[in-house]
């Protein structure tokens, strides 16, 4: 049955299909003439998939973001970012970066981040003398941190997926997200040195108290879901829907920006990004008891210890084939039905699952910004008016650099756990 469902899957993907349409047929393919299953085993796992209370939090965290990008959020973030490092050569890029990691952690998604800030900032770039493709680029590959800073959609399915704590991987979220995010300005500011571009950046800049006052609401939502959580008021499943009633607030009382008039639009953008998530993740449940049925998990975990006798080659392994299937896999799908085979493989290597949690979702956040199914590319793209192929060049370095802080969080887990064993 697994060679059946594997080919199926190939060719629904070859085909052009949807991810989830995909894994939902392949399944059913398997269960219909590869087995003696009833089909009503299909809707019963699917459902059984998403019944499940953390996944409460998608919908929150997704309708949260969305209302803190229509409430005038994403602009203070930007003014404040560029009040910040503004002044240097490469300013606007470098705010480029540090506003998706303050927005990261007001959405928890790439692609939300991409269009909020992606809007403003690509044009400003280009305003200033950047290329375009460069501007995109910079933008795509720093819209990654929307899935490493907490609340993170990803680590939610990851924790649901492998029974690992939410909260521990929040937490452990935040080094790597500031990792990426350091290596990318430090990247940004000698590029820009050396290449001539920025030259004009410190132009428009406001100082940093007047930007502060107009953000400060908006920086305070982060320190109200993790201090919230970790303060033991609420869980992180409560918290999404704290953000909401705080992005609520912020949007329609202090900013006065979200109108009533524009809560419907909001709901109804949320709604199809939920249902697209759940759809995924009910199909991979699905799928994933297809395959744990099957014996496979043993046996690759079988398959695996043999081949690789020590944690650190069997991390590169895992890392070598997760960068490539984050470059055809949607992330969602691709943690939900492989989390489950790795993740008690890497236990009995002595891998702490919160620390290969965040190898995982790194991976796969690099695959949201390379070819060909880059979601954060093409939302880049979308924003830019550009092709993929005009980005392709000038993406290349940025891959390099978050490959290099890969390699770093993979093999130094206190990147990811120092402040989990300190809080914890």
């Amino acid at each position: 049955m697994n060679a059946a469902i594997g080919l199926s899957l190939i060719i629904l993907f070859a085909l052009g299909v949807p991810i989830a349409i995909s894994i939902l047929l392949a399944s059913i393919i398997g269960i219909e003439f590869f087995s003696r299953l009833p089909l009503l085993m299909v809707p019963q796992r699917m459902f059984v998939g998403i019944d499940n209370f953390p996944l409460m939090a998608i919908p929150f965290f997704i309708l949260a973001g969305n209302l803190m990008a229509a409430g005038g959020i994403s602009r203070r973030l930007v003014d404040l970012a560029k009040s910040i490092v503004g002044g240097l050569q490469g300013g606007l890029a470098m705010t480029c970066v540090l506003t998706c990691m303050m927005f990261a952690a007001v959405s928890g998604s790439s692609v939300a981040t991409t269009f909020a800030i992606g809007s403003i900032l690509i044009p400003a770039m280009v305003k200033h003398d950047y290329p375009k493709p460069l501007a995109a680029s910079i933008q795509a590959s720093s819209a990654e941190l929307g899935v490493l800073i907490p609340p993170s959609i990803p680590l939610i399915l990851y924790g649901v997926s492998t029974d690992t704590s939410i909260g521990r991987l929040f937490i452990a979220g935040i080094g790597p997200g500031l990792l990426i995010g350091g290596a990318l300005l430090l990247f940004l500011f000698l590029f820009c040195k050396i290449r001539g571009y920025g030259l004009r950046d410190r132009e428009d800049r406001s100082d940093f108290l007047s930007a502060f006052k107009r953000a400060w609401a908006a920086l305070l939502m982060p320190v109200v879901v993790i201090g919230g959580i970790y303060g033991g008021v609420f869980t992180p499943t409560e918290a999404s829907a704290v953000a909401v009633v705080y992005a609520l607030i912020v949007g329609g009382l202090i900013y006065r920006e979200l109108p009533f008039k524009d809560l419907w639009p909001i709901l109804k953008q949320s709604v199809i990004s939920t249902a697209t998530v759940m759809l995924i993740i009910s199909a991979a449940a699905l799928f994933s008891f297809l395959i744990s049925r099957s014996g496979l998990p043993s046996d690759v975990a079988a398959w695996v210890t043999q081949v690789f006798d020590n944690p650190v080659s069997f991390l590169l392994a895992v890392n070598v084939m997760l960068l490539v299937i984050g470059m055809f896999v949607e992330t969602s799908a691709a943690i939900l039905v492989l989390a489950p085979i790795f993740t008690p493989i890497a236990i009995q290597y002595g891998i702490d699952p919160v620390h290969f949690g965040l190898i995982i979702v790194v991976n796969l956040a690099l695959g949201m910004f390379t070819p060909p199914l880059g979601v954060n590319l093409f939302a880049a793209c979308a924003v830019a008016k550009l092709s993929i192929d005009q980005l392709i060049p000038w993406l290349l370095r940025f891959v390099l650099v978050v490959l290099a802080c890969l390699i770093a969080i993979t093999y130094l887990p206190w990147i990811s756990l120092g402040l989990v064993d300190l809080l914890y």
